[in-house]
């Protein structure tokens, strides 16, 4: 039975990934900044939960053998979203995280999954493959794209296994209330007559975080397909398709006050996933 750890287990996806790894018979190790959150969640029992914060990470300890020796670690934890512009994410998060991931595997780590973001494309356009150079445009994805090259450059000097999962976009309970459908549940729980919103025309990939979360499992248990892979639908959506597709799910109706706010400068207007890299992995039988 594999021993997983997941870092950022209290976090938005963090929790669905812990559910699915459970549900594959993976012995999970769990960490995160807030026990009291941990306790809340139902997998809480069933797994080893270490509180743990990266501002007090000491250099001096043998993280692998302090988190019980893992055999994969599946590092969700980043601090400071949704600011994705602030300078914490190079300055801070960027040397803080590295310097952990190091350790673990210069303890002995041999297979680590982290997860990066859509945004280290930049403002390209259209379709986005793995291989494509990458132009990261705000603080947050610079951060995770130096991340990556510095552990494909550890990777030099002591070898281990990486997969670096590009996140797209997502939806789910439990989702930040600044988010996109957060807000639009708000509404409509509010009965507002009226929602507002961008021009929603801009073109986006987007995926359930069950979904999410099953993927990353599934990337993050075989070993066959590595380094760079996009987490995605391949299936681009206008932002006002996604609004009205859910409406018609919830069976709700409100009106949409398009173009009340302008369209995000930190991204470009049309982009989705490749996920060809992707179905390679789903192609394997999924454990259980």
């Amino acid at each position: 039975m594999k021993k997983v750890l997941v870092t950022g287990a209290t976090g938005f996806i963090g929790n669905y990934v812990i559910q699915e790894l459970l549900q594959v018979n993976c012995t999970v190790l769990a960490s995160s900044l807030r026990p009291e959150k941990a306790s809340s969640f139902s997998w809480f029992s069933r797994i080893q939960y270490f509180p743990f914060a990266l501002e007090d990470l000491d250099t001096g300890i043998d993280y692998y053998r302090f988190f019980g020796e893992p055999d994969l670690v599946i590092h969700l934890a980043w601090e400071g979203l949704p600011n994705y512009k602030a300078s914490f994410h190079t300055e801070v998060n960027l040397p803080r995280h590295f310097a952990f991931l190091q350790n673990l595997v210069q303890h002995g780590l041999t297979d680590l999954v982290v997860t990066g973001t859509c945004f280290e494309y930049g403002m390209q356009e259209g379709c986005l493959r793995e291989d494509m150079p990458v132009f990261p445009d705000n603080a947050y994805a610079q951060a995770k794209n130096e991340l990556r090259l510095q552990l494909q450059q550890l990777q030099q000097q002591t070898p281990f296994v990486l997969k670096w999962i590009r996140l797209f976009y997502m939806y789910g309970k439990g989702q930040s209330a600044k988010s996109l459908l957060s807000q639009l549940d708000a509404a409509l729980d509010a009965h507002e007559p009226v929602f507002n919103m961008s021009g929603g025309e801009q073109v986006r990939d987007y995926l359930p975080v069950e979904k999410v979360a099953e993927y990353i499992v599934r990337i993050a248990l075989q070993k066959a397909v590595t380094g760079v892979i996009n987490c995605c639908s391949g299936k681009p959506v206008t932002i006002k398709d996604l609004v009205n597709d859910y409406l018609a799910q919830k069976k709700q109706t409100i009106a949409l006050n398009l173009g009340y706010y302008p369209y995000p400068d930190y991204e470009p207007m049309r982009f989705w996933g490749d996920d060809t890299k992707l179905k390679t992995i789903l192609q394997y039988e999924r454990p259980n």
